[in-house]
């Protein structure tokens, strides 16, 4: 297949490998003029993947319409607020047959929509065109060819299907659902439960402390995912429990490195100076507050992580707070 990827991040680098991998000819889009020269001349990516040979296959421009000129897949590795100014700029150079791939977790500020109803809304594209790739990724372990498994989904089994045989290799092993909603709240929920684990990681607090969040943060999740129409069983899947558990637990994770900053007692302003990637989080995390209670959905840690990150809370407030909470059924679905 040809490819086009759009960001040339650490993410988007290293599916941009698993696809060349797997026999696809991939040109990455870049902003920056010396990722492209990098790519071109030495194969390497040496801003995210210091050190990591990219494959045959991968070339790279900053020609957005060279990139997207017949590619069969377009895969989006930008920022989720970025989204929709980059679709209508590219809208026009985006081949009409071309199946949308989103690597993105995250909510739109404004609107609550999924990333997929973003891309929907802004090139007219049916959902049966629009996948979604989300699981426990950890970028820096793909590209050293670790083995791993994802989820790809699309409304459509057939696109969904597709794009798994595009991505699988002998170290990517993709699985296909066409639930969407869950696909894409699980990979975006995470990121907000993961900035908590990483708070309460800064304070100090140990493994009981944090396999609570972690659990009540998978609760949240899927209440929030069954409200607007996912199936249940996506939660226990990998792009629900198997990115949860990644991202709250492994030091690569750009989202519990956020909050690990804030609860060892850096400022969030102090913690966005020194992040160098997106956090999607740090933005996403009041859409999918609004987006909770526009379904009466409770959200106690998300609310909590909003509170901390944009109403100026402390991280120790925000641990009393969850423990504060009425006593009730496990499975109650109030959280």
């Amino acid at each position: 297949m040809r490819v086009a990827m759009m960001g040339s991040g650490s993410w988007g680098t290293a599916f941009a490998m698993v696809l060349a991998h797997a026999g696809c000819e991939v040109t990455i889009w870049s902003r920056d003029e010396r990722t492209v020269e990098q790519i071109t001349t030495i194969r390497q990516n040496r801003t995210y993947h210091p050190g990591v040979e990219l494959p045959e296959g991968i070339s790279a421009t900053l020609s957005a319409p060279e990139a997207l000129a017949g590619a069969e897949l377009v895969v989006l590795a930008i920022p989720a607020q970025a989204v929709r100014a980059n679709l209508l700029q590219w809208k026009s150079d985006i081949p009409s047959a071309a199946v949308i791939v989103s690597l993105i977790k995250g909510i739109e500020i404004g609107t609550t929509m999924r990333m997929s109803e973003v891309i929907a809304q802004t090139l007219d594209t049916p959902s049966e065109q629009i996948a979604v790739v989300s699981g426990p990724n950890l970028a820096r372990e793909i590209v050293q060819r670790q083995p791993t498994a994802s989820t790809v989904a699309c409304t459509d089994a057939l696109t969904a299907q597709a794009v798994q045989a595009a991505c699988t290799t002998n170290y990517f092993r993709p699985y296909w659902t066409t639930d969407v909603i869950g696909t894409e709240i699980g990979g975006s929920v995470k990121n907000v439960i993961a900035v908590a684990n990483g708070m309460a990681v800064g304070m100090g607090l140990g493994e009981n402390s944090q396999a609570s969040l972690i659990t009540r943060g998978l609760a949240e999740m899927a209440r929030l995912g069954v409200a607007l129409g996912a199936d249940p069983l996506t939660f226990q899947g990998l792009a629900g429990v198997g990115d949860l558990v990644a991202t709250c637990q492994s030091a690569l994770s750009r989202n519990r490195t956020f909050g690990e900053n804030i609860g060892s007692g850096l400022t969030v302003e102090e913690t966005i100076d020194i992040t160098r990637q997106t956090c999607e989080a740090y933005k996403s995390c009041t859409p999918i507050l609004e987006l909770a209670r526009e379904h009466g959905v409770e959200m106690p840690i998300t609310e909590q992580v909003v509170n901390v990150l944009h109403h100026g809370h402390s991280p120790t407030v925000m641990a009393a707070a969850f423990m504060a909470r009425d006593t009730r059924a496990e499975t109650d679905s109030r959280g």
